[in-house]
């Protein structure tokens, strides 16, 4: 009998924002990766060992970014982390007595308490401040696939024509996700789902064994496929491809009809580190400071008092109905392939499961606990017939958009790309004339690539495009490019301050690894 396969992709990632120099206010920069933690990531884990000691059969995928790894297994972060933590609880103790005369806000200032508190058990006692173990325990266990992806979130197809660009993006991507999981991933996630032509060249130099595209590049190609997005196809090297369902994401976030914007689920929007005045929010508001989220969101969308128990219960019946619409697309798909399996892959950002929409883990879970009808599988369980599978040339695309990655390219961003192209086509003609120095040289140069690869995360022209941080983003990126500029120069008048160089390389311990003959043109 066909087997009808649902494939959930979840997909984190964030730019490299990092501060831990002492008396520097940069709360509102760090918020973005601390409330992740607290609002995706151990929630996520969490969900997971519930599911498993439940004896659920159940799988997921999972994008972690090398970036956002190395975040996770930064010291200063954690304790940095911790100590976010302890701010927020604090002001939990604070909430729960100011409420005390209030029976509904009061639930609400003690639910949020003690997600913070479970939080730092999670964090500190029950994972050792190490996710990154975590996840790697659960691939092992089977019920997660990992797929590594771009070094730095790089959008692959702004790049296209510079092969030694890709090589060094997807070469930096899996040494990181060795480094951090031990394994080697058969799947590689291509940021924003871009895709050009000769991207599949050389993820399959790397021995990458399948990737996931934007629904046109099977749809709009040439040799549509007779399939169409509901089972893998291949190019002509064999490397595997799936499309993504386009229904699901709009599913969750379409403006006025996904299920996150129902008006009984919590507003998160609406918090008391915005609307309470700064005496009664004490020591967790410095004077003189912006003001930053704190966790406490005590309404729905609506604005009347936010109703944990009746959001949980619309996020179970979300959740059927997300069920419902797969399963019935899935049958209809069985049907029209003649007995043969059939495989949905559905998509989504991490951060709308958690951040974005506070019950959206909860209606995860309901989703994993509800699969009959179909199998949750991960992609790689579905390429057992590789080479037999039919070949097609896939069409440019991508997932941001109209399905061409211009909010990664417009008005408000495009002055970055003749930047870091530049910076590119000099990093290659260094790897070059380099190859067999040593000492500061090597340390110049590798963070030269740490720098350059940091200036092409297309998470900072999203950042721009969405106009979150915007003065922030365009400082990080100038410094980024500021840095490279200094490298060159040091290198062509054969001159380096050291301490210049070791400040920088304290300042930007991303990949302690890195080589930068990574960027070397492939004899």
């Amino acid at each position: 009998m066909a087997r009808k396969n649902l494939v959930l992709v979840l997909v984190g990632h964030q730019g490299y924002i990092r501060h831990v120099e002492d008396g520097a206010d940069h709360e509102i920069e760090n918020e973005i990766f601390f409330s992740s933690i607290s609002s995706t990531y151990l929630p996520l884990l969490d969900m997971i060992h519930r599911l498993e000691a439940d004896k659920i059969s159940f799988k997921i995928s999972l994008v972690l970014s090398p970036v956002l790894c190395a975040l996770f297994d930064d010291p200063m972060v954690q304790e940095q982390y911790i100590e976010w933590l302890d701010a927020r609880i604090a002001l939990g103790e604070k909430e729960v007595e100011r409420c005390k005369n209030d029976e509904a806000l009061l639930k609400n200032a003690r639910s949020a308490l003690e997600g913070f508190k479970q939080n730092k058990i999670d964090f500190c006692e029950n994972y050792n401040q190490n996710l990154l173990k975590q996840f790697a325990l659960c691939a092992q266990n089977g019920h997660v696939e990992l797929l590594a992806t771009a070094a730095t979130y790089a959008f692959l197809p702004h790049y296209a024509d510079m092969p030694e660009v890709l090589n060094a993006q997807v070469e930096a991507g899996l040494y990181s996700h060795r480094k951090y999981f031990g394994t080697t991933p058969e799947g590689f996630w291509l940021p924003y789902l871009g895709y050009a032509d000769g991207v599949e060249k050389v993820l399959r130099s790397y021995g990458i064994n399948y990737t996931i595209l934007d629904t046109r590049s099977l749809l709009f190609c040439a040799d549509t496929p007779k399939t169409g997005i509901f089972a893998p196809v291949r190019c002509h090297n064999s490397l595997v491809l799936f499309a993504r369902d386009p229904d699901s994401p709009a599913d969750i976030v379409a403006q006025g009809t996904g299920f996150m914007h129902n008006p009984i689920y919590k507003n998160q929007n609406r918090d008391i580190g915005f609307e309470l005045s700064g005496d009664d929010l004490g020591e967790f508001h410095k004077d003189g400071s912006a003001r930053v989220s704190s966790g406490y969101r005590y309404w729905s969308k609506t604005d009347a008092v936010y109703d944990e128990k009746s959001a949980l219960a619309q996020a179970a019946e979300d959740a059927k109905k997300f069920l419902a619409s797969k399963k019935d697309k899935l049958e209809k798909a069985s049907a029209l392939l003649e007995g043969k399996d059939a495989c949905l892959v559905c998509a989504l950002s991490a951060a709308t499961l958690g951040q974005d929409w506070a019950e959206g883990l909860c209606f995860l879970e309901q989703v994993l606990r509800g699969g009959d009808g179909f199998t949750f599988a991960g992609c790689g369980d579905l390429i057992q017939e590789q080479f037999s599978l039919p070949k097609i040339i896939p069409y440019p695309s991508a997932g941001v958009g109209t399905g061409y990655g211009e909010d990664l390219l417009d008005s408000s961003n495009d002055w970055m790309l003749r930047h870091t192209r530049k910076m590119c086509a000099r990093m290659v003609d260094l790897a070059d004339r380099f190859q067999d120095d040593s000492g500061l040289k090597v340390r110049l140069l590798n963070l030269g690539a740490k720098e350059l690869m940091l200036a092409q995360s297309a998470e900072w022209a999203m950042m721009l495009h969405e106009g979150r941080l915007p003065e922030y983003v365009s400082e990080r990126f100038k410094k980024s490019i500021a840095s490279f500029i200094v490298v060159f120069d040091s290198l062509g008048s054969n001159t380096v301050s050291t301490e210049w160089l070791t400040k920088l390389e304290r300042e930007h311990p991303l990949f302690p690894w890195m080589n930068y003959r990574i960027f070397s043109k492939k004899k």
